[in-house]
């Protein structure tokens, strides 16, 4: 009979299955993993130390590098918290906006989500799918910001500019063929909202080819039913929040419970599960999706008809118009000492809180009265889920621990700040 012997191995930081820079330390007994030790900090960038040097503006973009996966999210939060204090009213036309693009940043954080889990656990083609439709929404970001990934597009007071009247179309180049050009530009003569409405449309049907490529899949379900098991007592005390947390059984989100923006305004369901393992985490995202195209729809629908400013005309708060600051001297002075200077917020402390497609993403804001935050303390769902770990794998295999560290969606920016 074969000895077992106990290892103490390395799991990370460089494997591809870490999710970022993850080193564990397993205890094994032969490949039963008796404790998961995580080791975190390699990715760390002092976010929170760096913010308290920086006006309150131009640590914006910073909060798009916390979940580099869920830009927006985190610059949500970021900017409520700051609106909080100031007690700074938010144009309604904005808030939709907010909203929109927070739905389409869940789908783009589950649908990369989706991939990598898939692909760790060995299904290949989903990776491939999951990646073809973040194209699609990484152009709404662009037309939106200029940029694909890092938008810094919300704003203390409302978001940067309105939507676009005209999509980026695809140019003819010497190695690109005409008609191929033609047809990538189908969904894109009319205006940005177009474009969402044609994705919106699609989508549904692609999240049926993923159903249909996991969901009944038997190695999937060998793989993720009955894996890393939290009952809804346990999920509670540990701190879990989002799919995490809903997957065991707890309905709860912040967009219903506590609700912010004009969540309360629309109209959507929160799945929950019952097992409170890996399968279960899976089938909740994947309805989460569902009712993301369905808000995403709703505030399509709201903005066609509603047209008005998108964000604040406090100047001390909001850049004034371009033109403005061309022609008026007061406007011109307004945009010079909130570039330079920035604003200062009361005394005072604040907590905001979003429904991060990961889970609450919190920002804790502590002021002195200056133009930069005395402390600023991020709230990151992927912590308290990483800490988990080593209960979640405890009697599993290694490569159990692969599927468990994919259903926790963690990024390391957030985690290690």
């Amino acid at each position: 009979m074969a000895e077992i012997k106990n290892y103490t191995m390395n799991f990370g930081p460089q494997h591809p299955a870490a999710h970022g820079v993850l080193r564990l330390i397993l205890e094994l007994d032969g490949e039963v993993i008796q404790r998961a030790d995580p080791h975190i900090g390699l990715l760390h960038r002092a976010t929170e130390k760096l913010a308290e040097n920086r006006t309150y503006i131009q640590s914006v973009p910073y909060m798009d590098r916390l979940d580099y996966v869920s830009m927006m999210m985190n610059e949500h939060a970021y900017v409520m918290a700051i609106e909080k204090m100031l007690n700074l009213q938010v144009p309604i036309r904005a808030q939709y906006i907010r909203v929109l693009f927070d739905e389409i940043t869940r789908l783009l954080n589950h649908l990369l989500w989706l991939g990598c889990h898939a692909l760790d656990v060995g299904a290949m083609t989903v990776f491939l799918y999951a990646f073809r439709e973040r194209e699609d929404l990484f152009d709404c970001y662009e037309a939106v910001s200029g940029a694909r990934m890092h938008a810094a597009y919300y704003r203390p007071g409302g978001v940067y500019r309105d939507l676009p009247d005209h999509m980026p179309q695809y140019q003819n180049t010497r190695f690109s063929r005409p008609n191929v050009t033609h047809k990538l530009n189908e969904n894109r003569q009319g205006s940005l909202l177009d474009f969402i409405d044609d994705f919106a449309n699609r989508f549904p049907r692609y999240i049926d080819e993923y159903e249909t490529l996991l969901t009944d899949n038997r190695i999937w379900k060998q793989r993720t039913v009955g894996i890393g098991v939290v009952s809804p007592e346990r999920a509670l005390e540990l701190g879990f929040t989002g799919p995490m947390l809903r997957g065991s059984g707890i309905e709860w989100d912040l967009r219903k419970k506590q609700p912010y923006e004009v969540y309360d305004k629309l109209d959507f369901d929160i799945p929950v599960g019952v097992e409170g393992d890996c399968y279960d985490r899976y089938l909740v995202r994947i309805e989460e999706m569902r009712q993301s195209v369905n808000l995403i729809q709703q505030c399509s629908k709201w903005l066609r008809v509603n047209p008005g400013p998108v964000i604040s005309d406090n100047q001390k708060y909001a850049p004034p118009k371009r033109q403005d600051m061309k022609e008026d001297m007061e406007s011109m002075i307004h945009h010079f000492k909130l570039f330079t200077e920035g604003f200062h917020l009361p005394k005072g402390e604040a907590y905001a809180a979003v429904e991060h497609p990961k889970g609450e993403f919190g920002i804790y804001l502590v002021s002195d009265g200056a133009n930069k935050p005395y402390r600023l303390k991020i709230r990151a769902p992927g912590f308290a889920h990483l800490a988990s770990l080593d209960e979640m794998t405890k009697g599993h295999m290694i490569s159990d621990l692969v599927a468990i560290i994919g259903t926790q969606d963690i990024v390391f920016g957030e985690i290690d700040r």
